[in-house]
Order: structure tokens, then sequence, then C-alpha cells
């Protein structure tokens, strides 16, 4: 049998360089740097990541995948005032919450976050506060007290959807107040927690109508004035967890019912599986940053957990083979 460096340059091509627009499967020599290299295809994957300090669900999430904030949750029973920062590595703790809740929603990054709504002390709230990266400070409360809401957008520019008692409010933040936007087509709560999008371009997936009982997988888009649908998720769902933008979502995790580790992704049109999915199933989990590039963290399944995970989305890329020369 032939070595490869019996055959170098004869069946695959020796270069002083790597080609600048390689085609998928293509393979060659690097005879400057002395290595086998080939263009190819790296599918969805989650892996682990660092342990959030204190194992909750039901929290609020902004931020990306390597810079992201996890608030509030529960237990303990009446909602958690704990707020824990993320580098990408690992959980360090940060200054509590002014109003202790669980199922609340956020939006924002790391630096300046807005966490909103949500249960406290057994009752729904309408409490708002703003994050600089140091410290939670008060702002006005939402105009409609809610629960298991959806949220997107940032800081200046946010946006508030749905939420229980089965409600189709919308609300948008310019940085100091609240006011009224369109209604959803759907009211629903458990929405994605950590939501998709910008005030001026929404989405809201899954969820559930309660009462009665019904999980949905409605998609809704959002313009800045009214909602519109988009396209139906492959597995109805509620009490999970999502990212991206409006035209390039994931969603993860949640309840079916029964816990779930599916994952799935949103062009703008159509929600399509990933082979990827969660190595701990579970609901009431949270999550933030991009479709390329996610953070799944928390959750209930079947205790409360501390787990976080990391999703890195398909893609092409020049990479060094091994090979026995």
């Amino acid at each position: 049998m032939s070595t490869f460096k019996e055959i170098r340059g004869t069946l695959i091509k020796s270069v002083s360089s790597d080609p600048a627009n390689p085609e998928l499967g293509e393979i060659w020599y690097n005879n400057t740097i002395g290595s086998l290299k080939g263009y190819t295809f790296t599918a969805d994957a989650w892996a682990s990541g660092g342990n959030l300090n204190t194992a909750r669900r039901a929290m609020g999430s902004v931020g990306t995948q390597t810079a992201a904030i996890g608030f509030g949750g529960n237990p303990p029973p009446n909602g958690s005032v704990d707020s824990e920062e993320y580098n990408g590595t690992s959980w360090t703790e940060g200054n509590n919450l002014g109003t202790g809740r669980h199922t609340l929603a956020g939006c924002g990054t790391q630096t300046a976050g807005l966490g909103f709504g949500g249960e406290a002390t057994g009752s729904n709230t309408g409490a708002t506060e703003e994050y600089d990266g140091t410290s939670w400070s008060e702002q006005n409360d939402l105009s409609t007290v809610r629960t298991a809401l959806g949220g997107a957008g940032t800081q200046t520019a946010g946006l508030a959807f749905g939420g229980a008692p089965n409600l189709s409010a919308t609300e948008e933040y310019d940085g100091t107040s609240w006011t009224a936007g369109g209604a959803l087509g759907t009211a629903r709560d458990a929405v994605a927690v950590g939501g998709a999008g910008t005030q001026t371009a929404g989405l809201a997936f899954g969820g559930r109508i309660n009462p009665p009982f019904t999980v949905v997988g409605a998609t809704e888009e959002y313009s800045g004035t009214a909602w519109t649908a988009g396209g139906t998720m492959g597995t109805a769902r509620y009490n999970f967890g999502g990212g991206g933008t409006q035209t390039a979502a994931i969603g993860f995790g949640g309840y079916v019912p029964g816990n779930t580790g599916a994952t799935e992704l949103y062009d703008g049109s159509t929600w399509t599986t990933s082979p990827a999915s969660l190595a701990t199933a579970r609901r009431q989990i949270v999550g933030c940053g991009t479709q390329a590039s996610a953070l799944a963290f928390g959750g209930y399944g079947p205790v409360d957990s501390n787990a976080t995970e990391e999703f890195t989305g398909a893609f092409n890329a020049t990479q060094t083979l091994t090979t026995n020369t």
C-alpha cells in the first residue's frame, strides 16, 4: 500500500498556501507548513459549558454565548434574586435583582440588560429592572402585569409579549417607559425564553394556550407595529429556550408534554429540526445568543439543573487533516 509521501503531488495537489476559495471536500498538501488540509463540513453540535453556581429553572436571560446573564428563577419558592454572568467558560455571581421572581423575560446585553415581568411572592408582576454590567436598578413597570412572557430587543428598545394569564398584549420599552404595541394573533404564555429579534423585527414562537390547555408551535413576526403569521415549529412546545433574529432563530428544549432536548432552526419562513439535541432534556430552560452560537442553561429535568450547553451551528471550514505518513 502506498503512503501519503509516495503519492503527494500526484493524487493530492501540493501548494505553498491554502486556496482562497476551496470547494467542499477538496483536499491539498500545504508544503510551506507541511500539513495535509481539507475544506470540510462540520454539523450542528451542543457541547458542555461551565455550570451555574445555583441550580434553578425559569430564569430571565440576556446576552451572547460568551457574555451572558442569568437572573431570577426558582427556587426559592417566591423567586430568586440571584444574578450570574457567563464569560464563555464559567459563571460568576453578580449583584442581585431588586425584586426576586421567576418566569420573567429579558433582552439586551451583559452590560446593558433589561429584565421584566414574572411572578414574585405568588403574584404576577410588571416590575422592570435595568442592568449596567454591575447593578440592577428599578424602572417603570409594564402596563400589564404578567408572567411566562416573551422578550426581545435591547435595553432602550425592548419588546414584551404574551404571558400568563393567556395574554396577547405587546408592549414596547423606550429606555424609560412601556407603551402598547400590536397584539399577538394567538394569545399564549410560556413562549421561548430568551426571545429572538428586535423591537421592530421580533419573533414569538411556541408556547401554550391556557385555558384551554393547548401546546402550540405557532410563530409570529413583529414589524414594529403588528404581528403576522410565520412558519409553524416542527415540535409544538412550551417553557423552552431560544435566541437569534427574526430570520435566523433557534429554539431548544422545553416541554412537549415530556421534557425534550430537540433543537429547531428558523430561516424567516420555515423551521427545520437540527440533528443536534441538548445532552440534558429539560423544560423551563433559558437561552440567548445567535442561531450559529447559542447558549442554553438551567431548567428542570428531572430536578433543578445547573447545566450549561453551548451550540455551534453547522459550518464549512478549512481544517488540518490527520494522516499516517
